[in-house]
Formats: structure tokens, C-alpha cells, sequence
């Protein structure tokens, strides 16, 4: 009867375990089947694309990325390096800054901080479109307007950083760590620069990826902001080939710089991953 009982309960858990099996090779086929198709159709010609949807990769892959190379109206390379200009130095500057305030209302105990953090998580429930006439205002008086000051420098108040950083912190970061560096006689930056951040590393990991992407994929405040050709992001570079006219419209060229607009979130992500998978494997370990 225990044989027959423990062969039903490991026929169970086989069953349970392949259809978990089958639900996550769904999931992760429906992930990168989107990439697939932006893959095939980067290498279609426009008229093999309005002819329908297809499995097979075309031949055009190379006329699509010479004729949007030598696109005079959209410099595809310096689009590139713009936004990786933008994107980079936003994730940088949040993710710095907000551990920096996050550790600042965690570590220190005074009047107002209780006051700080609501106040920071109030702006945060403040919608971008809300203030962005104003700021752009502001921006153009102080002389900032066709720059990427405006596009990189504020990240350094990212309120949705900050609070992901200090919930990290709190059940991450016990403050009997930084009190022992205080006593072993380190400065409050040299603590939070050599003992916090790269106990933060897996939380950083995240957020810069998070924040990369979303000033990677900003349309709203750059096209705002940026005037000068030379200085405009790719989100900007694909809606003008998007909005082209019938004549000049390709679609072909459109995936292509879908494609490489892409391209370099997937090499951030890859390069931050081991962090994120660190920190989950932490985080199991702790519970």
C-alpha cells in the first residue's frame, strides 16, 4: 500500500512538474516570438512584407541596412550613440543618487524623516505629462533646451528608484553594519561608496535596468526637448521614418532600426543579469 501510494504521489509531482514545464516553454515562447518576427521582417523587403506575414528569414537583410545607412534625413549611428549617451548616463545618475537618498533615510534618524519620505513618494504619484510644459520652460530660460542636460541630469531625482533602493535597504542592509564601520572609524562616503553599494549591487542591477530602458525608449521629453538632428535619440529617428510618406515609407528599414534600437538593451541586460540572479539566490538564502 506505501509502494502504491508513493508511486501515485511521484506520478503526481511528475504531472505537476510537466505541466509547469509546459506552461513556462508557452510563456517564454510567446516572449521571443515577437523578437523572431521583428528578426525576419528586419530582413524582408517592403513589398515581401505587404504580402503577408512569414516564418522564413528574406534576403534583403543587407540592401535594408545600406539603404538606411545612407538615409541623409536619419543618422541611424549617431541616433545610436545619443541615446546610448542619454540612457546611460540616466541609469547612472539614478540609481547613484537614489541609493545615496535611500541610505540617507535609512541610516540616519532625524525630525523630518519621516516628512522626506513622504514627501519623496508623494512627487513620485506625479505624472510626467503634468509638469513637462513647465520644464521645458525652465529649460529653455536657463538655456538648457537642445541638450541632454535636461534629459540625464534630473534622473538624479528618481522617487520610484528611491523607494525600491530603501525597501532593498531595509531588509537587505542591517544598520548594525554601517554603525560597526562608523566605530572602526570610516567616513560616512567612504561606508556608503566600500560597504553599502556593493551590498546593493543586485537592487542597483535592477534599477539600472529598469531605468535604462525607460530613457532608451523615452519619445515624450526628447522630442520636447532636442531640436538639432545630430542630437536626436533613435525613439525620435523611428518615428520620423514611421511617419514618412507613401513614397519614401519602408518598412523593411522601420524593423531594421527596430532591430538595432533593441540591440543594446539586450547587451545591458545580459551584462546585469548575474547581479539580478545573485540577488535572487541571496534573497532565498536569507528567507
Amino acid at each position: 500500500m506505501k509502494d502504491n501510494a508513493a508511486r501515485e504521489n511521484l506520478g503526481l509531482l511528475r504531472m505537476r512538474r510537466g505541466f509547469a514545464y509546459f506552461i513556462l516553454i508557452f510563456l517564454t515562447f510567446l516572449s521571443l516570438f515577437s523578437f523572431y518576427i521583428l528578426f525576419v521582417n528586419s530582413t524582408r523587403s517592403h513589398p515581401d512584407i505587404q504580402k503577408g506575414f512569414s516564418f522564413i528569414v528574406g534576403g534583403s537583410l543587407g540592401a535594408n541596412f545600406d539603404n538606411l545607412m545612407k538615409n541623409a534625413n536619419l543618422p541611424v549611428l549617431n541616433g545610436l550613440m545619443n541615446s546610448l549617451i542619454v540612457a546611460g548616463l540616466a541609469a547612472v545618475f539614478a540609481t547613484y543618487f537614489s541609493t545615496m537618498t535611500a541610505f540617507g533615510i535609512h541610516a540616519y534618524r532625524f525630525r523630518l524623516n519621516q516628512a522626506a519620505f513622504s514627501l519623496i513618494i508623494m512627487v513620485m504619484l506625479v505624472p510626467t505629462q503634468v509638469t513637462a510644459l513647465g520644464f521645458v520652460r525652465m529649460m529653455a530660460s536657463m538655456g538648457l533646451k537642445n541638450s541632454f542636460i535636461p534629459l540625464t541630469v534630473p534622473a538624479i531625482a528618481s522617487p520610484i528608484v528611491f523607494f525600491f533602493m530603501i525597501q532593498y535597504m531595509r531588509s537587505s542592509l542591517p544598520i548594525e553594519i554601517v554603525e560597526a564601520a562608523r566605530i572602526d572609524g570610516a567616513g560616512e562616503f567612504y561606508a556608503f561608496n566600500r560597504i553599502v553599494l556593493p551590498m546593493m549591487k543586485p537592487a542597483i542591477a535592477v534599477q539600472a535596468i529598469f531605468t535604462f530602458v525607460s530613457s532608451w525608449n523615452n519619445y515624450f521629453l526628447p522630442a520636447l526637448i532636442l531640436d538639432s538632428k545630430k542630437k536626436q535619440t533613435v525613439p525620435i529617428l523611428i518615428a520620423q521614418l514611421r511617419s514618412a510618406d507613401f513614397m519614401k515609407f519602408d518598412m523593411g528599414q522601420v524593423y531594421l532600426l527596430i532591430a538595432l534600437a533593441i540591440f543594446p538593451v539586450i547587451v545591458v541586460y545580459l551584462c546585469l543579469s548575474k547581479f539580478i540572479v545573485r540577488g535572487v539566490a541571496l534573497g532565498s538564502v536569507k528567507g
